[in-house]
């Protein structure tokens, strides 16, 4: 089972240990990863210039299909710009024919056929939460998890195919294999508020301040989060409010025995 991993500009430059965590789990349950030279997903331009952002998108999805892998991104947000990439060059002659114009020149392929996943969907469906469990050696028993989802691999669920967008089951079903309990809230599918972060930055906190009182007050212990933008908007908060934060990889970790240095912990 190889991938090639792709981790977007977020997390190598601001939440390493999610690149940490996540190569220290793969590699104890035998997912290949393989770096190849990708480069921003076109996300932070979609609004702007559609053809700038499928380009960029296309370009690390010709990479991938050059090599003859399949995409693993921990990034949510790259996550979904890949798969709209992929719907928008499906959609849209025209767009296809002119980004197709660009990678010949580039010397690459039409990105056609290249299969892209978040570490989530890996690890539930590739490796099995069967075989997870096999790893498990020092179960997170008796903690009280709350999973945060995020909103570009839910919605639109028709581009995505993540889970279902109003009642997902995989996260929860990741944390119980750890040997925590999963905690279902109020507000667990509701934006973290990143994306209002620089436009109106006082609603973008109601927003994230919103959602840790609703897992506090649903008996959390931990909120755990599967991308780097929702992570780095609840940090500081949850931590004010007295809620300890993880990422999803840190705790299979640590359920996997993996000490915590190399985790990021």
């Amino acid at each position: 089972m190889n991938y090639a991993i792709f981790l977007g500009c977020k997390i190598p430059a601001m939440v390493p240990a999610y690149e940490d965590s996540t190569r220290a789990v793969l590699g104890k349950l035998k997912v290949g990863l393989q770096d190849l030279p990708f480069t921003c997903c076109g996300y932070p331009t979609r609004s702007l210039d559609l053809d700038a952002s499928v380009v960029a998108a296309a370009h690390n999805l010709a990479l991938a299909k050059q090599a003859g892998l399949a995409i693993l991104t921990p990034c949510k947000c790259c996550f979904g710009q890949l798969r709209h990439a992929q719907r928008f060059l499906e959609e849209y002659p025209e767009l296809a024919e002119r980004v197709s114009a660009f990678l010949q020149h580039e010397g690459l392929p039409f990105p056609n056929g290249v299969k892209v996943d978040h570490l989530l969907t890996v690890l539930s469906k590739e490796v099995g939460l069967e075989a997870i469990h096999s790893h498990v050696t020092a179960p997170r028993t008796g903690l009280k998890v709350a999973a945060h989802y995020g909103c570009h691999a839910l919605r639109p669920s028709a581009v995505t195919g993540f889970d279902n967008p109003m009642a997902p089951t995989i996260f929860e079903d990741l944390v119980a294999v750890t040997g925590a309990t999963p905690v279902i809230w109020p507000r667990r599918i509701d934006c973290c508020g990143e994306p209002v972060s620089a436009s109106n930055p006082d609603l973008s906190e109601r927003i994230a301040r919103g959602k840790i009182t609703s897992a506090l007050e649903s008996g959390s212990e931990l909120l755990v989060t599967a991308c780097p933008y929702c992570h780095m908007r609840f940090e500081e908060l949850a931590k004010d409010m007295g809620l300890p934060l993880m990422l999803y990889p840190q705790l299979l970790g640590q359920a996997l025995g993996i000490p915590e240095k190399v985790l990021g912990l």
